[in-house]
C-alpha cells in the first residue's frame, strides 16, 4: 500500500509539472559539454533470486537523487548518436520485507544518452559504490552492515521544457559485501522507476 501511495503522489507531481511548464524549443545538439543535470528517481524494489542461496525476497522502496555532467558532444551521426555523462547519485533504500531494514550509500555513475530522437532521449546507465546498511542479523544473505551496491539499467527521458524532463526506466541492482565478511550470498532486485530531472547549467 505504501508503494502505491508513493507512485500515486509521483504521478500527480508529474502531471502538475507538465501543466505548469510550457514546452519550449528544443536544444541545439551542439555545445553540450559541461551541461549539468540534477534529478531524482523513485521505484519499488522487486526481488530477483539467481541462486538457491538467495532466499530472501527483498521488497521495499528505493530513491536515488543524482547529479551528472555531460562530458562529450554527440558522438556520430546515426540513430545511435549520443552523449556521455559522468556523475554521482545517492542510494536510499527502505526495505519492508523480509524484515524492516535500510541502506544509505552513494555510487559514481556513467550514462550514455541517445540524442537523435528529439525530445525523447533513451539512455543506458550504470554505477557502483559503498552502501551502509543494518542488514547484519536481519538479511540472512549478508553478514555485515557495510556492503556495495552495483547497478545497471536503461530508461528514457522526455524534455518537457528546456530545463525540465521526466524519466522512466528499469534497473537491475546487486548488493554484496565483496567477501569482506560472511555470509556473502548477495541480494538482487529489479527497480522499475520514474523520476524528474532539471538542467542547472
Amino acid at each position: 500500500m505504501f508503494i502505491l501511495r508513493v507512485c500515486a503522489v509521483t504521478v500527480l507531481f508529474y502531471v502538475g509539472l507538465a501543466w505548469l511548464s510550457p514546452i519550449s524549443a528544443e536544444e541545439s545538439s551542439g555545445g553540450m559539454v559541461g551541461k549539468q543535470t540534477v534529478g531524482v528517481v523513485v521505484g519499488g524494489m522487486l526481488p530477483v533470486r539467481l541462486t538457491d542461496g538467495q532466499s530472501s525476497k527483498l521488497n521495499g522502496v528505493s530513491a536515488h537523487p543524482s547529479w551528472q555532467m555531460t562530458v562529450t558532444n554527440p558522438i556520430g551521426n546515426e540513430w545511435w548518436s549520443g552523449t556521455i555523462a559522468l556523475g554521482v547519485e545517492v542510494a536510499l533504500l527502505g526495505i519492508a520485507e523480509p524484515t524492516g531494514a535500510y541502506g544509505v550509500g552513494f555510487t559514481p555513475k556513467a550514462a550514455y544518452t541517445f540524442t537523435s530522437f528529439g525530445r525523447l532521449k533513451p539512455y543506458i546507465e550504470g554505477g557502483g559504490g559503498p552502501l551502509w546498511t543494518n542488514f547484519q542479523g536481519r538479511i540472512p544473505e549478508q553478514g555485515s552492515d557495510f556492503n556495495f551496491l552495483v547497478w545497471g539499467g536503461a530508461g528514457v527521458s522526455y524534455d518537457l521544457t528546456t530545463y525540465w524532463a521526466l524519466n522512466a526506466g528499469v534497473r537491475f541492482s546487486h548488493i554484496s559485501n565483496a567477501d569482506t565478511d560472511t555470509p556473502n550470498r548477495g541480494i538482487n532486485y529489479m527497480l522499475p522507476f520514474a523520476g524528474v530531472s532539471a538542467k542547472i547549467f
